[in-house]
């Protein structure tokens, strides 16, 4: 059972801690003086005492609750009480970048970008105008519109590829805390008593792949998971920004995050502050399903229960099979209703904070009304935030910014140029603006601004019939039909190419795109949008020279989904999805009506500067159940940027994605690099201000850019020290790497002043424009008993200079900061020893450097004396990690002969006489015993392990050993697949 929080447990007067049954089969239905169907009388409770302490108000609404009422309470959709005049309450606002999907909101830059800011403080004001936005939406619509968010995403960048790159912060456990921390508080408010509204940090834990995400395990060793992971999830939980966590689809060592036992047993060590836990949408109903990890559904409601869920988001508003599971979980003993109470508790005490239970003029966030929804102030504050994020790639002879008295005639071109795509968690804009309006607009009426999309416009003519595919209208009626007579512009389209084949086709006619909709093909859609993205085809080319239009909208592995992935035509002639191969499609010949490269260079040729606007498509180049397999730009695009370059020699290239991507052709050749993220509503006019100079590109990469994806190992190698991924281990050179970004103006850095609570410098803006610098802090420690990182971020600091203004910088630092997680004895150590400080403008451009003796402790040599947990080795080869019981603990598992696992500077003593492990086997293995080498070094046992008749069915069995003292590493080398739980050495 979970012990409730020390605050929760309060002590408060004997009346209001006696205890209620929980059938209260004697009280109304309503209180008195109330009729049914009209908003009760405020009743006598003691819960609605806004003056009573808070966890005697919990208790008494508790108390309260019938059996039933209390189940009911544990669903994403929880249901008014009207008997205690209760009300509706939903968890999960989505709020990424702004409140998504329940109307038109403001919509700040994606969450990488906002990150790339480096400005924890806006970042906090961009919070606070979303999290007053949810208030006015929540005003409009209390019970449907919810003020339990769902933000901000907390998951490390650590691989490029991830679908959901544009949701998280950063690469960095430090820089993701600072951020995720700053946006949490502005979301929560900082009222000492209520909640603005209410942070859930997404997705705990080790959330970082799409592909199979409901059946992979992200394997974590020791100290990846307390210095990577735990340290990315704990700032904003300890600092009380966030108010819970979200867990996540993947499994984690073997264990589906759903009933992750760390969930109590460290989460909720990191506050002092009640949290409330939910689940990923349907993921409870994985634990029976693709993960199969239970039985029944109530065995698995009852674990993740235990483990420390205390809200199911199952089966979107209907409750009717969550209810059903937890009822039949504690009929059989399964779930006792003191834990029932305890995730209540959790609950409430979150919807307390948001001021439900009390009156009005108590609470100052319950004024709020839907004004603020789009109010001028955030449409400012969304330009300031569009701004801040971009990131200057590559300026090479000053060919930004650009001038607007000398480029009179300007080529805005690309497939980015004329839009702005939001992502599945972005809200609805109430306006954009497009590279090339915002452009435009800047530069004004003395000006001439030509712009082409550089796509080519196709028509594509049914082989069999010799009619054109056309499109007949923009709703769900009007079928697109192979029956045009000629390639008129209802039977044009615009071919964007997104990469990996994958293309949309926009008809010229009408501008919408062509899609599938369960039925007919139909050109409805503004944009490529939708959970299955149904915009997505690739034309696949065939011997003859002809093309089978293969539909891409949702590589699925779900069954229900038709086998049929090709497009024919019906005998009605409209597109119809149905073949299953390429070799029974229908054949389509491709006229190209106009080349996108050729319409492009002919905007470009001649005009004072060509700005190419590339990039990716937010549902396309990766989403949710979908990852990348490429970082490269789309090879269409990068065509299109070589011929633009070639035919004018003054191109600027504005790159518009979410992630890193591959451009070492354009970094070298091409005179300047603008990146910026899918930045919302105001995208274009901050592309445009920084290009003409009116604002100096201050924004900071916060991943590292690898030069191809030949450095990228698997997605699903979560261990970036073996990998060598992310700036902490990347030992290539990257084509921009981590804090990377240049300015419009130059900075020297003074020598660096260093004390027990941090570093000082002066820096001084040695050009002739204002700009901001980003100083940053790493530190490297290079004589560790442990494998450190190549060097690690500590702090960092912003500061805005004009031209030869010089000020000076204070970041923090003491030796606490500098701790790790020591796998010989499982806690936090500080190592004695004289620390490298490296100060500069990213990872790689070191400006000072300067160091640090630090007298902390030494780590002792190893002892096997008492069981040791066979996980905490120093290294390993070919093993992996799982789960010891499905309730809690961790186990290491070897799946093939000659995978081992080390453990370094082991005191043996005088030599120990025996080896005892905690095993488990489905045949019989072995498990060697060697000295300082896994294959060469002394043999001085061989254990035997028999087969145990199951994955938890563990056995305790010894070998003797050869005698050898002194310290020596310890490698226990598998002979066969087998489990390993503890080792002995006695």
């Amino acid at each position: 059972m979970r012990a409730p929080r020390a605050w929760l447990a309060a002590a408060v007067t004997a009346v209001l801690l006696a205890p209620v049954a929980p059938a209260r089969a004697a009280e109304p239905p309503y209180p008195r003086g109330s009729s049914q169907g009209a908003r009760a009388a405020e009743p006598a409770y003691p819960f609605r005492d806004p003056d009573l302490p808070l966890a005697a108000r919990i208790d008494d609404l508790v108390g309260r609750l019938t059996p039933a009422e209390k189940i009911s309470l544990l669903h994403q959709y929880q249901p008014a009480i009207p008997r205690l005049d209760i009300g509706a309450f939903r968890t999960g606002t989505e709020a990424l970048h702004g409140v998504a999907w329940l109307g038109e909101a403001t919509v700040f830059p994606q969450a990488i970008g906002l990150s790339t800011t480096w400005d924890p403080e806006l970042i906090r004001r961009v919070g606070g105008a979303v999290g007053q936005e949810a208030r006015g939406f929540h005003a409009q619509d209390p019970a449907n519109n919810g003020l339990n968010v769902w933000a901000p995403v907390v998951n490390l960048l650590r691989d490029p590829r991830w679908g959901r790159n544009e949701e998280g912060y950063s690469e960095d456990p430090y820089l993701t805390g600072v951020m995720s921390t700053a946006y949490a508080r502005g979301l929560a408010g900082d009222h000492p008593t209520y909640l603005r509204t209410a942070p859930t940090l997404k997705h705990y834990l080790a959330n970082n792949n799409e592909v199979l995400r409901d059946t992979t395990s992200s394997v974590l060793p020791p100290r990846l998971l307390h210095d990577y992971e735990y340290a990315a999830f704990r700032p904003a939980i300890e600092a009380g920004a966030a108010t819970g966590v979200m867990t996540s689809y993947n499994l984690v060592n073997g264990r589906p995050a759903t009933v992750e036992p760390s969930l109590d047993a460290e989460v909720r060590t990191w506050t002092d502050r009640d949290l409330m836990v939910v689940s990923d949408a349907y993921a409870p109903g994985n634990l029976t399903g693709p993960q199969a990890y239970y039985t029944t559904q109530a065995e698995a409601n009852a674990a993740a229960v235990q483990a420390g869920i205390d809200s199911f988001t199952q089966d979107g508003n209907s409750p009717a099979s969550t209810v059903a599971a937890l009822t039949s979980a504690t009929e059989q003993g399964l779930l006792p209703w003191s834990e029932v109470d305890d995730a209540l508790r959790h609950i409430f005490s979150i919807r307390f904070r948001l001021g439900e239970f009390d009156p009005p003029g108590r609470n100052p966030y319950a004024a709020i009304t839907p004004d603020v929804i789009d109010s001028p102030e955030h449409r400012r504050l969304a330009r300031e935030a569009a701004d801040a994020q971009l990131v200057l790639l590559k300026n090479a002879r000053g060919a930004l910014p650009l001038s607007p008295s000398k480029a009179r005639r300007v080529a805005v071109v690309g497939p980015l140029a004329d839009t702005v795509y939001t992502d599945w968690y972005s809200g609805t804009p109430p306006y954009t603006v497009t590279p090339r309006q915002g452009i435009t607009s800047r530069l004004g009426a003395g000006a001439t601004v030509v712009g082409d999309e550089g796509v080519d416009r196709i028509a594509l003519r049914d082989v069999a019939t010799g009619a054109y595919v056309t499109a007949t209208g923009t709703t769900d009626a009007d079928a697109v039909t192979v029956g045009g007579t000629g390639a008129g512009e209802a039977a044009q389209f615009d071919v964007f190419d997104w990469g990996e084949g994958l293309l949309t086709l926009r008809s010229a006619a009408n501008g919408r795109y062509l899609g599938y909709n369960w039925g007919p093909f139909v050109t409805r859609d503004a944009q490529p949008n939708g959970w299955y993205v149904q915009q997505q085809f690739k034309l696949e080319g065939q011997p003859d020279g002809t093309y089978a239009i293969r539909y891409a909208g949702y590589e699925t592995r779900e069954p229900w989904f038709p086998p049929n992935r090709y497009l024919t035509v019906d005998s009605d002639g409209r597109l119809a999805l149905g073949a299953p191969t390429a070799a029974t499609a229908a054949r389509f010949a491709k006229e190209v009506v106009r080349a996108g490269t050729d319409s492009a260079v002919a905007a470009a040729t001649g005009a004072d500067v060509a700005i190419v606007v590339v990039g990716s498509m937010p549902a396309i180049n990766g989403r949710e159940t979908n990852d990348r397999v490429s970082t490269a730009l789309a090879p269409g695009q990068a065509a299109l940027v070589k011929a633009v370059r070639a035919a004018n020699p003054n191109t600027v290239v504005v790159l518009e994605n979410s992630y890193p991507t591959t451009v070492a052709w354009e970094q070298a050749n091409v005179p300047a690099i603008l990146w910026t993220s899918h930045a919302g509503q105001e995208t274009g006019n901050a592309v445009a201000g920084a290009l003409f100079g009116d604002t100096n590109p201050s924004g900071r990469l916060t991943q590292t850019w690898y030069r191809s994806d030949a450095e990228l190992p698997s997605i699903l190698d979560y261990d970036i020290a073996k990998t060598g991924m992310t700036y902490l281990y990347h030992r290539g050179t990257p084509l921009y790497p981590f804090g990377y970004g240049l300015s419009y103006t130059t900075f020297g850095y003074s020598p660096l002043r260093v004390d027990a609570n941090g570093v000082s410098l002066d820096v001084t803006n040695t050009g002739r424009r204002s700009g901001v610098e980003t100083v940053q802090l790493y530190t490297h420690f290079g004589r560790s008993r442990a494998e450190q990182p190549l060097k690690q971020l500590r702090g960092f600091a912003r500061v805005s200079l004009a031209p030869g203004e010089t000020k000076s910088v204070r970041i923090p630092l003491r030796a606490g900061d500098l701790s790790y997680w020591d796998v010989t004895r499982s806690r936090p150590v500080v190592e004695s020893g004289t620390y490298d400080i490296l100060v500069g403008a990213s990872a790689t451009d070191i400006r000072r450097i300067a160091t640090l003796k630090v007298k902390g402790e030494t780590i002792p040599p190893r002892s096997f004396r008492a069981p040791v947990a066979a996980w905490t080795f120093d290294d390993y080869s070919g093993t992996t990690l799982v789960d010891t019981t499905k309730a809690a603990g961790t186990a290491v598992a070897a799946t093939a002969a000659g995978q081992w696992v080390r453990y370094s500077d082991v005191d043996l003593g005088g030599g120990p006489g025996q080896a005892t492990v905690r095993a488990s086997s489905d045949a019989p293995a072995g498990i060697e015993i060697r000295l300082d080498h896994p294959t060469r070094g002394r043999l001085l046992g061989t254990i035997a392990v028999p087969a145990t008749g199951g994955r938890y069915a563990w056995t305790e069995v010894s070998a003797a050993l050869r005698r050898t003292g002194g310290r020596h590493d310890v490698y226990l080398v598998f002979t066969a697949p087998a489990r390993l739980d503890t080792v002995r050495l006695s």
